[in-house]
């Protein structure tokens, strides 16, 4: 069958799937629809109209101090009460002056003697499908034994930890166990090669390692404990390595230096007294994902990083405590620590956690355990949206998905065609999204939908969240009129704010505030709309300038999304000595359909028909996958590397499939 009736046939069978059958398919530029909260979910919320919304809004930005000194003194666990709220100084902030407290106390001891002691903290599942439940009281037993191992070990406040481990409930024990004595968490994610393990432990100077013998990834055996072995050759800080056995696969151990978990942990108490810390002590450091020149180290310290974490939990998922909540983030990243760890513990919230890759052995397995464990919150990617979609409808729509509640996004803009699916064949039409947007370096989410009181925009993170003022502004600074496409700046500071760079305050003064004198900027570009609601268009370095044209990628990526044939899309820039810059897409197609130069021109033309023919791309590439992190995030700076006709640089270790290169490469 020729390529044309291929793809034909197959734009005929997607009108009627579905995922698309009373769908207007279009760009983020076009998208006009508006979802209003449902009555019976605005009569359980936790905030349930949007006059309550604006009313607490207006005093979180009119009365700041006010407002964060209220929720903090509500939320949090004090051991000695703060004397101030904050102290500002541009770029630096202080928060809750002469306060103290415990971090784990207050994800963990505050909700012993309570209804919650016995409910379950955490569900785990691994991919071989063994399950384990761990209670409040029980999560508490362990964190308190580990603590005391830390303890044992020389580890002290201040000191720290860096942790290599997959999903699993130890990686959870482990962050709070360094909380709980004071020590500097940074968690590495289970991707990263021996090389940047040592970056990451040199930089910080950290004292003690855990790891484990693996963990499980698509049926196989990831070997974390060697990559750990490799790294350490050049890192003379660390004295002592923590084994987990997950996999049972052999490993080697240095004598004197590397210890079995379950050596270490049996026999130890079960209860320990937790010590009070500064409002400002260091609770983590957290390395941006770059792997090409130094790792930048985000450090976030307690108290603000908790309220806001612990507050945007409360309302942009509208706590219940009923709900099973499933964040599919690694640990590894900001998302694993605010909304997996941190944030949902303190609100006293049941997490699932699951191990391994969301299409093992199946393309269902994420919609097999929201059934089996009767998940009601669903927090994941566009990316593994846009995996689902391309998966096909029919592993959906033998679930039955009923117990889901209400859905998120995060980590990147959502194509309003992506939010529209997962709306209507994920949430059946009734859950509502919480699209979201935030950064690392913000530590907890910054704008989104409080979901029982803000309209829904599919494509629009929508409004700010408490004590928050984004402005969009031009490169001078000046704001620039609503539906005007600028540069995300944040005009006043916010408790989980970075405070600085790991050991590095000039880069961190320069990167974050260097650009916009005392002002943060995002690094993001966006608009805002009539009605107040933003719209992200990705990085800034990601907006192209093609013969005087601003195209953001992330809107060309939107459109690309709402082509029949296409699966997934990502748009990078290289340099053109005529236009600047030129635009290049890669396309990874949905099956059946063939790649040929009718569908690249259709491509082209489909661009310029959804953004306009300016926006029409030099060059269309064509492969059955893009270059993707293990967790699903797409490796842009390969991308860029190809479409400028550069050798591949930078560690690739980390990457899905690294064959996908090498398919790029040899299309023009």
């Amino acid at each position: 069958m020729s390529g044309a009736r291929t793809n034909a046939r197959l734009k005929k069978s997607l009108t009627k799937a579905p995922n698309v059958s009373d769908q207007k398919k279009t760009s983020a530029s076009r998208e006009k629809r508006v979802f209003k909260p449902s009555a019976e979910f605005q009569r359980q919320a936790n905030l349930g109209s949007l006059a309550s919304y604006k009313k607490l809004y207006a005093e979180s930005v009119n009365s700041p101090e006010k407002f964060w000194g209220r929720q903090a003194k509500e939320l949090l666990v004090w051991r000695k009460p703060f004397t101030s709220v904050l102290k500002w100084k541009a770029p630096h902030a202080k928060w809750f002056g002469g306060g103290k407290l415990n971090v784990a106390e207050n994800c963990l001891d505050r909700h012993l003697g309570t209804a919650l002691e016995n409910k379950a903290a955490i569900i785990f599942e691994g991919e071989p499908g063994d399950v384990r439940t761990i209670t409040y009281k029980q999560l508490s037993m362990h964190v308190c034994r580990l603590a005391h191992v830390f303890e044992n070990m020389g580890v002290v406040a201040g000191d720290r930890v860096a942790i290599y481990l997959p999903m699993v409930p130890e990686a959870v024990v482990a962050m709070l166990a360094c909380a709980r004595i004071g020590a500097v968490h940074t968690v590495i994610f289970g991707g990263f090669s021996s090389e940047a393990i040592k970056d990451r432990i040199n930089d910080c100077k950290a004292k003690l390692v855990i790891t484990a013998d693996g963990g499980w990834r698509r049926g196989k055996i990831i070997e974390l404990k060697p990559a750990v072995d490799r790294a350490l050759e050049g890192t003379p800080t660390v004295q002592s390595v923590i084994v987990l056995k997950r996999t049972g696969n052999e490993v080697k151990m240095a004598e004197g230096r590397d210890v079995w978990w379950h050596d270490v942990w049996k026999g130890g108490p079960n209860t320990h007294k937790a010590k009070a810390f500064d409002s400002e002590h260091p609770l983590f450091i957290l390395y941006t994902s770059g792997s090409t020149g130094k790792p930048k180290g985000v450090l976030h310290t307690s108290a603000g990083y908790l309220l806001g974490a612990k507050m945007t939990s409360h309302y942009i998922f509208d706590l219940k405590q009923n709900d099973r909540y499933f964040c599919s983030a690694d640990i590894g990243w900001i998302t694993g620590h605010s909304y997996v760890v941190y944030g949902l513990l303190s609100n006293g919230s049941t997490v699932f956690l699951y191990e391994g890759a969301p299409n093992q052995p199946e393309p269902d397995r994420f919609w097999q355990m929201i059934d089996r464990h009767a998940i009601t919150i669903l927090y994941t990617a566009p990316t593994a949206i846009r995996a689902f979609m391309r998966w096909g409808d029919n592993y959906v729509l033998k679930h039955r998905l009923d117990s889901l509640r209400l859905l998120g996004s995060v980590g990147e803009p959502i194509s309003p065609e992506a939010w529209l699916w997962y709306h209507k064949l994920i949430g059946k039409g009734r859950c509502p999204i919480v699209d979201t947007w935030w950064q690392t370096e913000t530590g907890s989410i910054m704008i989104a939908p409080i979901p029982g009181a803000v309209p829904l925009k599919p494509g629009s993170a929508s409004l700010p969240f408490f004590g928050i003022v984004p402005k969009i502004v031009d490169e001078k600074g000046k704001e620039v009129p609503r539906g005007t496409d600028g540069k995300m700046i944040i005009t006043k500071p916010w408790p989980s704010m970075l405070r600085t760079l790991w050991g590095d305050d000039e880069r961190f003064q320069k990167t974050y505030f260097g650009d916009y004198p005392g002002i943060y900027f995002t690094g993001d570009g966006a608009k805002q709309d009539k009605d107040g609601y933003f719209w992200i268009s990705g990085r800034v370095d990601d907006v192209l300038n093609i013969s005087g044209h601003r195209i953001g990628t992330a809107e060309v990526e939107a459109a690309l999304a709402t082509h029949p044939a296409v699966a997934e899309a990502a748009a990078v820039g290289r340099p053109d000595d005529l236009k600047g810059q030129a635009l290049v897409v890669f396309v990874s197609i949905k099956t059946g359909v063939t790649a040929d130069d009718k569908l690249k021109e259709d491509l082209r033309a489909h661009i310029g028909r959804e953004i306009g023919s300016f926006a029409k791309p030099d060059s269309v590439r064509i492969a059955p996958s893009l270059p993707k992190t293990r967790s699903g995030k797409i490796v842009r700076r390969i991308l860029k590397d190809i479409a400028a006709g550069r050798q591949v640089t930078g560690d690739t270790t980390t990457l899905e499939d690294i064959s996908v290169i090498a398919a790029l490469q040899t299309q023009d």
